[in-house]
């Protein structure tokens, strides 16, 4: 059973020039099995679920991935540019940057490290875990169809652990590094649309703020409540020697602010929260300069958001567009929280975390293959949307009003099968029509199958 939709291949066409002709059409094959395949992403089942495990050559399809030579930043830039075509033509351009744990064991994964899981840790329990760390980046972007702000991956890179750079004989990169050299090749790929990365604290430094506003990327990140926090530098004197100061009088603290009697609040109603409640906070806002000995002076406006009724605790964002309102550097802010979305629908639904290759290449591709497969099903339930084809799960218990990344999943696999010629003999000219609601019944169970 092969089959290759037009919407399928007419997308996929566009990558075509990364590969040499028998691998373009192997990547094909992986892709449409990626998408079918239930359970394990692992290259065996890939090529059951388009009906090739009788393929004397099999070896050919996992050399793409091992030996196969192609490019994953190329790809992501091709991803990219896709993405813009569709969802964002014009204006300003949000991504979202963070990392995740890919858990994994083996002596053969060389990669591996030793980090803090930051799915079943908490301020009072640390859980530590095997695995790879990967770093993504994303466009955060509202999908008409769904009506909210999903996280699209573009660029992930593997983030390799200290012990393995040191066995190597290589610079260790902190996650940080990772993160200034994606960011920047986003630059180089989108010279003329403003761009605004948002990241949390454990990203955000002087040194790496300072190169992004030097390339001309707006940051939004959260901060420190003990940060510190500085006047701007006084103007020179006429005449006056000596190298400029960067920095004035040192200002409160954000945590002393909280604190204040005399801190100006401003009371506001948000719709955009964590979840989409509706939440009333109070924030204060101001411009300061962010700096500590040794590192460069950051201008920064940061917001101070506190609940009046104590339902969350109060925190610190900063923005280093100095005009940016209070409001939108919180909706800005918010929005990365669905990157996590992200990573928790490709573990469920696309089985990051569930392959099985050895070898470093494909290790290296694997992953960013199954998060790049996120944005690609997105586009393809777009173009199912413009159809009339991208149908959303009900049932008489449950009114499910928009569809959700399962929805879009579902209708890719369910247009994917109905493209299959599945009824005919492979060695005769007879055949069984199915019912067409045993028909639908197989074809649900099959589309929403994780």
């Amino acid at each position: 059973m092969q089959f290759v939709t037009s919407e399928l291949s007419g997308l996929f066409a566009a990558f075509a020039p990364l590969f040499t002709q028998p691998t373009f059409q192997h990547a094909l094959r992986l892709l449409e099995g990626a998408i079918l395949t239930v359970g394990r992403r692992t290259v065996a089942s890939v090529l059951r679920s388009v009906g090739l495990q009788d393929t004397p050559r099999f070896q050919n399809y996992h050399r793409v991935l091992s030996r196969a030579r192609w490019s994953c930043r190329q790809a992501g830039k091709i991803l990219l540019l896709r993405l813009l075509n569709a969802f964002v033509p014009e204006g300003p351009l949000v991504f979202g940057l963070d990392d995740t744990i890919e858990r994994r064991w083996g002596p053969k994964i060389k990669a591996r490290g030793i980090y803090r899981d930051p799915v079943r840790s908490s301020r009072k329990h640390f859980v530590k875990t095997s695995g790879l760390r990967w770093v993504s980046l994303m466009l955060l972007t509202e999908i008409p169809w769904a009506q909210r702000i999903w996280a699209l991956p573009v660029l992930t890179v593997l983030a390799p652990s200290e012990r393995f750079s040191q066995q190597a004989g290589r610079r260790h990169k902190s996650i940080v590094d990772w993160a200034r050299q994606m960011i920047l090749q986003l630059r180089r790929w989108l010279p003329d649309r403003a761009l605004i990365v948002v990241m949390d604290c454990a990203y955000a430094g002087q040194v790496l703020l300072d190169r992004l506003i030097r390339a001309g990327v707006t940051v939004v990140a959260q901060i420190r409540l003990d940060s510190a926090l500085y006047a701007p530098p006084p103007p020179r004197k006429p005449g006056q020697r000596g190298r400029a100061r960067k920095i004035g009088e040192r200002l409160p603290k954000l945590s002393e602010r909280l604190l204040d009697p005399a801190t100006s609040w401003q009371r506001t109603r948000v719709c955009f929260w964590y979840g989409g409640s509706d939440v009333e906070v109070e924030f204060a806002t101001g411009i300061a300069i962010w700096y500590y000995s040794g590192h460069p002076a950051v201008p920064i406006r940061w917001v101070l958001v506190r609940d009046p009724l104590g339902r969350f605790e109060s925190r610190a964002f900063a923005s280093t567009d100095l005009d940016m309102d209070p409001l939108t550097i919180l909706r800005h802010y918010v929005s990365r929280w669905s990157v996590e979305v992200t990573f928790e629908e490709a573990r469920r639904h696309l089985g990051v975390e569930s392959q099985r290759q050895w070898s470093d290449l494909a290790i290296a591709r694997t992953t960013p293959c199954l998060l790049g497969l996120f944005s690609l099903v997105t586009l393809l339930a777009d173009r199912l949307h413009q159809k009339g084809l991208l149908q959303v799960r009900q049932a008489a218990w449950y009114e499910k009003a928009l569809p959700t990344f399962s929805d879009a999943l579902a209708s890719v696999r369910r247009h994917l099968w109905s493209c299959a010629n599945m009824w005919h003999s492979r060695f005769s000219d007879d055949y069984d029509l199915i019912p067409d609601p045993l028909f639908q019944r197989l074809t649900d169970a099959l589309a929403y199958a994780a």
